[in-house]
């Protein structure tokens, strides 16, 4: 009896410090980024088109508007992919070939994001400039490619261990109904496991529009609202990167301020797709 009250006990601790800690993280940056917000003007900053620090105008709308593009792009590319990856690892794929494919995906989800930069910078970006023709490459469209790579693994592997965690019953029943076998994974197993494949598509948001270092490397930087994929993009996450280092003062808080409002999106995307999925229960 007392060994299990022990262990219960560390398990609310552990429960508790993961708690305490987005607790942590949410105050500090909310304690110092309030100030600052008020000082320039909640939108001013929010809805402000010019970002020129040397000048004290901070209006970060561009970088929302980058960061969503960018993101929604990516996802839009990634999860159909991911999800039939994952449906075809789970149940149709050869048992070889799984061995080696399933190393694979794990081994793209470990590779540097620095690396995934490289590669988007020397591939990607010459490819994008020879398809649209007289510009540089590095733009939303180099951005969301390289983005959608990045987050394949997450959503794979996140969606391959909901579906196989369902009852065989799903999958069996679909068939003794007279249903294919490809009907019976799309229209009985996928939507039955579709709280696992929303958490995976939350994971690969949260990674996508948290992504800096490769973003950096081929989105251009531009402080702009892009208005075609060609366009370059600079997104919240890329600017506090290349800002941080030399930002003093009113500039290096409001970078905090810049964090905040990335991790209220984080929030909001999050209390979504958990209002979402429990709607669809």
């Amino acid at each position: 009896m007392l060994k299990e009250r022990v262990f219960q006990g560390l398990f609310a601790l552990s429960a508790g410090f993961s708690i305490f800690a987005v607790g942590v993280i949410a105050i500090f940056l909310f304690f110092n980024a309030f100030a600052t917000i008020s000082q320039i003007g909640f939108l001013e900053f929010i809805f402000g088109m010019d970002w020129y620090p040397d000048e004290e105008i901070f209006g970060i709308f561009p970088m929302i508007v980058g960061s969503i593009y960018v993101t929604a792009l990516a996802i839009a590319l990634g999860v159909p992919i991911g999800v039939l990856s994952a449906v075809y690892l789970a149940y149709f794929c050869p048992k070889r070939l799984k061995g080696i494919i399933i190393p694979a995906v794990e081994l793209l989800g470990a590779i540097p994001s620095v690396v995934y930069g490289f590669f988007g910078l020397v591939i990607i970006v010459p490819l994008v400039s020879n398809i649209f023709g007289g510009v540089s490459g590095k733009s939303v469209l180099a951005a969301s490619l390289i983005l959608a790579i990045m987050v394949l693994p997450t959503i794979i592997l996140v969606s391959k261990a909901a579906i196989e965690a369902l009852p065989k019953s799903y999958y069996e029943g679909a068939l003794a109904l007279g249903a294919t076998p490809e009907r019976a994974v799309f229209f009985a197993v996928v939507p039955a496991a579709k709280s696992g494949i929303l958490a995976s598509v939350i994971l690969g948001v949260g990674r996508a529009i948290g992504e800096a270092m490769a973003v950096i490397m081929i989105a251009g930087n531009q402080v702009q609202i892009p208005h075609s994929l060609s366009d370059g993009v600079r997104t919240l996450t890329t600017n506090i990167v290349l800002e941080m280092g030399y930002a003093a003062n009113l500039h290096k808080d409001v970078l905090i301020a810049n964090a905040v409002v990335l991790f209220v999106f984080i929030l909001i995307i999050n209390i979504s797709f958990n209002a979402l999925k429990g709607g669809k229960k």
